[in-house]
């Protein structure tokens, strides 16, 4: 089992936030991760399994990068001061893979944009 690498968050309530994650299959990142077949889904939560739930969009662009995506809208609705998150793959053979996660802040705005 391959331990999620960590990548903590900041996130400014109220912005849009965007995220692009390479994924690798070897610590040289030569040779990319195949994305093929599979879905991707993340979430920020108030802590595991946690009922304070953002989920973050994401799409795949072949053949290893996963974006992410925080409306400002979205951002804005969150209750949540510190949190934790995650990035999993599902794979069309139904492996679940979790390749990132790690610490959430969310720092509170002064201007009212939304």
């Amino acid at each position: 089992m391959a331990i999620p690498g960590i990548f903590p968050m900041t996130i400014y309530k109220g912005d849009s936030t965007r995220w692009q994650f390479k994924l690798w299959m070897d610590a040289e990142k030569t040779d990319p991760a195949d994305l093929t077949g599979v879905t991707v889904k993340a979430e920020i939560r108030d802590k595991p399994k946690g009922s304070k739930v953002t989920p973050i969009e994401c799409t795949i662009i072949q053949p290893n990068i996963v974006n992410g995506y925080l409306s400002a809208m979205a951002s804005k609705a969150m209750t949540i001061t510190k949190g934790q998150w995650d990035l999993q793959l599902t794979h069309s053979g139904g492996d679940v893979t979790t390749v990132l996660s790690g610490e959430v802040e969310v720092l509170l705005d002064i201007t009212d944009s939304v």
